[in-house]
């Protein structure tokens, strides 16, 4: 039994009415991985933009295993002191981690955040020495096209991400440096400029199983339209 955790901020919990990507990851696992898995994590609801807080489990498609570790407004740095116990009691195997636009654009500078994912390894490691941990870099959003440091902050870090990656790979705890989203385009993508939309959902997983396949021989190439 492989057990993926989802591991994210508000592109990952999504937020009520949304699908989200996670589902679409499931169906794509579901159709395409050769053995028994399951989605863990300890929370399970979305962000509900009503009430600003995530207490929803309005998704778009119900019917899926909703288990992740993912937060509105949250990153690197809110994930860190959570990660050992979340992988210790859920039994994580993979995680798939999209963070780090929220720590650059509120709480840490490029260095600080490539310090913080450093950190969050080691946190899961302690919990499964084993564990595989594929990452997707931060894709710039609408912010980044009109803030020039902000965007030179997310340039900087993504290095300083492939670094750490490459740095921190073993055989035991292999870790994967997932490719940006193919045609991912903010205006097309995403309904603000920063959340995924449906097109956006299915290129994010894309992103993910793409990476994981070819390095991993994990499932098979991502299609859409059986997801």
């Amino acid at each position: 039994m492989l057990r993926f955790m989802p591991v994210g901020d508000s592109q990952t919990i999504g937020s009520a009415g949304e699908h989200t990507w996670r589902y679409r990851m499931w169906q794509h696992l579901r159709a395409t991985y050769g053995g028994p898995f399951r989605i863990v994590g300890p929370r399970e609801t979305l962000y509900d933009k009503a009430t600003e807080s995530p207490d929803s489990y309005e998704y778009a498609e119900p019917d899926f295993p909703q288990a992740h570790l993912a937060g509105w407004g949250e990153g690197w740095i809110h994930m860190v002191p959570l990660i050992r116990d979340a992988v210790r009691v859920h039994r994580a195997d993979v995680l798939l981690v999209s963070l780090g636009l929220i720590d650059l654009g509120f709480y840490t500078n490029a260095e600080q955040t490539a310090e913080n994912v450093r950190a969050f390894v080691a946190e899961a490691r302690a919990a499964n020495p084993r564990i595989r941990m594929a990452v997707l870099p931060v894709i710039p959003n609408v912010r980044a096209q009109s803030d020039a440091p902000f965007a030179a902050a997310v340039a900087s870090f993504n290095d300083f991400l492939a670094k750490a990656v490459a740095d921190l790979d073993e055989p035991r705890s292999p870790l994967l440096l997932v490719s940006p989203p193919p045609g991912y385009d903010i205006h097309l993508d995403t309904y603000d400029g920063t959340h995924p939309n449906e097109s956006g959902e299915h290129r994010i997983t894309e992103a993910f199983a793409e990476a994981m396949y070819q390095a991993w021989d994990l499932g098979e190439p991502y299609a859409a339209e059986s997801a």
